[in-house]
């Protein structure tokens, strides 16, 4: 969304304690919670396998008309159930006006623009999973990319920013320029406007977020004291888009902002408050098949439940969320190497990604986060044998295989779901 759109109000709700920050720029930061979105929908629909059964064609009906990726996947549908092997899932914010509500302006005011590109990837094994953002404003090459008309391609550019993809060549074009700057095969992708973050937000009863300091931005209009707010709706949405009123100001500390909101939005799907309200299962069901365009191979809701499957037992501290580390040049950024391509052969190996650097300039460590139980060693204590214990010696312990972990260079930021972090406000006086 524009820096120029400039809400009346935000109406934020003032909870207690120190609050979370997040900070955007323009309209990216709301898309952002739509990626977490999608994943976490997945996990609703999984838990909430008989309310999805009950609504099924109600929630089919709201899919939106699909997009044809080059890379789609082969073979048949999934059933429900986890999904065979990993996933890798492009979601998409796009900064376009049109069939929007018109607080955000004309139809015609802005361009097609992927403010937002986040990469998902589930591991082969299901046992962790990265959300990994990539800046609006980081030059990469474009591949030709065939325009939406039918009437020809766009040529291959050298040098372009990433965020222009969706102009050249629609969500197809995104994907495509993904694959060629990370090497990896990304068959399933999803759009999502406006609309789809303040109801997603909504579907779940609103996201509890952490201000550390106060944010002040006459761009979005939003203003929130320091401390506790639950956001939901359009005051989700401020909160996502807000450039100028967190950390520095520039768009990569917005993509700090955005990963708190996500991490809390992950929390809050996977709590108990949500897997047990059939409303909010089902709410969130559609309001991710409402307002998503996917691609076909996504745009199926046994697909969208089978990944949910996937996701739905991950260890929140296996959850992460990072942001592609980049350097800056005249008019945005650029990938940061040997960092950049060694984050993107990890992740082609399947190994599970661990974060060395610090959340980001956007984000502080929350000082009121509840203290994490460690887990017992034993394990739960399961049912006595009535044929009393079993010798250690006849039954040897099955085998147990480590993941293959990669430590990412500290030049990576970002937190993982388990991390509770506030955003870093910025006043009006430091703008």
């Amino acid at each position: 969304m524009s820096d120029q759109l400039r809400p009346r109000s935000n109406g934020s709700k003032n909870l207690s304690t120190i609050a979370r920050h997040g900070r955007l720029k323009r309209s990216s930061a709301f898309r952002t919670v739509a990626r977490l979105i999608a994943a976490a929908l997945a996990v609703l629909m999984v838990s909430g396998v008989s309310v999805a059964a009950i609504a099924t064609f109600d929630v089919a009906a709201s899919v939106q008309p699909s997009v044809h990726l080059d890379n789609e996947t082969k073979g048949p549908v999934p059933q429900i159930g986890a999904i065979d092997g990993g996933v890798n899932l492009l979601v998409v914010g796009s900064d376009s006006r049109k069939g929007q509500d018109a607080v955000f302006g004309p139809e015609d005011s802005t361009g097609d623009l992927n403010d937002v590109t986040m990469l998902l990837h589930i591991s082969e094994d299901h046992t962790n999973a990265s959300v990994i953002s990539l800046p609006r404003d980081m030059f990469v090459p474009i591949p030709s990319c065939k325009k939406a008309d039918g009437s020809g391609s766009y040529n291959a550019m050298s040098r372009q920013k990433i965020n222009t993809t969706l102009t050249y060549g629609g969500l197809a074009c995104t994907v495509a320029t993904v694959e060629k700057l990370t090497g990896l095969d990304i068959p399933f992708a999803a759009e999502v406007q406006f609309s789809g973050v303040m109801a997603m937000s909504t579907a779940v009863g609103g996201v509890p977020v952490c201000v550390a300091e106060p944010i002040e931005d006459l761009y979005t209009g939003i203003n929130l004291t320091a401390g506790e707010h639950t956001l939901e709706g359009f005051e989700a949405l401020q909160f996502l888009r807000t450039r100028h009123g967190v950390g520095d100001g520039s768009d990569l500390t917005r993509i700090n902002n955005q990963q708190l909101f996500m991490s809390s939005l992950v929390r809050t799907i996977k709590s108990a408050d949500t897997l047990s309200d059939p409303t909010k299962v089902y709410s969130l069901a559609k309001a991710v098949t409402g307002n998503m365009r996917l691609s076909d191979s996504l745009n199926n809701v046994s697909v969208i439940a089978s990944i949910a499957m996937a996701l739905k037992d991950i260890d929140l501290s296996k959850v992460v969320f990072a942001q592609v580390p980049t350097g800056n040049v005249e008019g945005g950024v650029i990938p940061s190497q040997p960092a950049f391509k060694e984050m993107f052969e990890a992740v082609a190996a399947d190994q599970s990604i661990q974060l060395s650097g610090t959340t980001g300039a956007g984000t502080v460590v929350d000082p009121n986060a509840p203290v994490a139980v460690p887990a017992d060693p034993a394990g739960p204590a399961g049912p006595v044998d009535p044929a009393g214990p079993v010798d250690p010696a006849a039954t040897p312990a099955p085998e147990v295989v480590a993941p293959s972990v990669s430590v990412l260079d500290e030049s990576v930021t970002g937190q993982t779901a388990a991390d509770y972090t506030c955003t870093a406000g910025r006043t009006l006086k430091d703008q």
